[in-house]
């Protein structure tokens, strides 16, 4: 889990984020030429106060094969449920702690103290906690690029908007970034990955790569490097939404000015009418970006924008993002990514829709859709019946 420095040569493309208290944990690689990684989002909220839901979308995670799950808890006294995360989940754990600071300390933001700040994160880290989202970058001089070019949507991610809040409540600077040194230190000493987060990530495609955006990202670079000089892995999150033919650019300059540390992107969604259908959209920006740099995609539901998501909503993010994940491998030429997709070729040529079924990434569902509609001849689908050219070519060619 450690970053190796040389010279001024910094090798931080991949990272292992497992903390020594996360003893269920799996570990699993992040970065260049890895498989693309889908992180699930789960939380209670102050609406909708569930725990033994989320510990469901928890479990329906590890079971469709997700790598992380982010618990994005922000309402309560979270710790319990969070500890129960850990010991139970073989998946990388990450969270916001300021999401937790409200609800943790019972005081209102104002009132939180750069000491009971970092108190949330030191009790994160101290319960397991793989990788935590800090909004390092979000410092007075981006807040000024903020108001000097106004956005269609402002500042959308909750953790820099409660930052950027206390910020301007309290006339200082944010303290993650005024203290950085000592951030690095809890990170360091229970080995917690810092995933660096992008409070100025656009949320719409009209403020995308704008100054806000690019000023954050140059700042994120001068702190990762301040990271791996302390041995600290580092994890960069990216946008947010984009349109499709602003992804690629983006992924490179996030590489260039962030010396190839590995890229965490939320979608990006390519479109902003959607609502109900938003685990498409991202799913459709996602596979552009992982297939162009992006190492580590966050699932988004079809709930997103308009609610928490339920069990349903949540099977269909890990779907869409599962396969915006393995056909960017195929394109980035990862290792056996197209063995998967060949066997499949070969079980449909030879018509054998038990193996289909098999294969399938979602084979409850595909079985499900096969015994829904039965045709004539077992051999063949309701599609094609008898006119199935599978079947033909099996007949004339074999």
């Amino acid at each position: 889990g450690t970053v190796v420095a040389w010279g001024d040569n910094y090798f931080g493309q991949v990272g292992v984020p497992a903390n020594p208290n996360h003893r269920a944990l799996k570990p699993a690689g992040i970065g260049q030429g890895l498989r693309t990684k889908i992180n699930v989002n789960i939380g209670v909220s102050a609406d909708c106060c569930d725990t033994g839901l989320e510990l469901e979308k928890a479990r329906m995670a590890i079971a469709l094969k997700a790598d992380a799950i982010m618990d994005l808890s922000c309402h309560g006294q979270t710790r319990e449920f969070r500890r129960r995360l850990v010991e139970m989940s073989p998946l990388m754990i990450g969270t916001v702690p300021v999401y937790d600071a409200i609800g943790m300390l019972g005081k209102e933001l104002r009132a939180i103290s750069v000491d009971e700040f970092f108190q949330v994160v030191e009790a994160h880290a101290e319960d397991g906690v793989d990788f935590m989202t800090i909004h390092c970058g979000m410092n007075r001089a981006t807040a000024e690029k903020i108001k000097r070019n106004p956005r269609l949507t402002r500042i959308v991610s909750r953790g820099g908007s409660l930052l950027l809040a206390w910020m301007e409540m309290n006339r200082r600077e944010n303290p993650f970034y005024e203290r950085y040194d000592r951030l690095l230190d809890v990170c360091a000493a229970h080995d917690v990955t810092l995933s660096l987060g992008d409070a100025c990530r656009p949320g719409s495609i009209h403020d995308a790569t704008d100054p806000a955006q690019v000023e954050e990202l140059i700042v994120l670079g001068e702190l990762t490097r301040r990271a791996w000089d302390r041995n600290v892995q580092v994890i960069i999150e990216g946008p947010g939404h984009m349109a499709i033919n602003e992804i690629a650019a983006n992924m490179l300059l996030q590489k260039r000015l962030c010396h190839g540390a590995p890229f965490y992107v939320l979608g990006p969604l390519v479109t902003d009418v959607a609502p109900g259908y938003d685990h498409i959209t991202s799913a459709i920006g996602g596979a552009v970006a992982a297939a162009n740099g992006a190492d580590f995609l966050c699932f988004v539901t079809p709930a997103e924008h308009l609610r928490l998501p339920d069990l349903d909503d949540t099977r269909e993010g890990i779907i869409a993002s599962r396969i915006a994940a393995h056909a960017a491998d195929i394109a980035k030429g990862i290792e056996g990514a197209r063995d998967w997709d060949d066997a499949m070729s070969r079980a449909r040529a030879d018509v054998d829709f038990p193996k289909m079924i098999e294969l399938a990434l979602d084979p409850e569902k595909a079985r499900t859709f096969r015994q829904a509609s039965t045709p004539a001849d077992e051999g063949t689908c309701t599609m094609c019946g008898e006119l199935c050219p599978m079947k033909s070519m099996k007949t004339i060619l074999s």
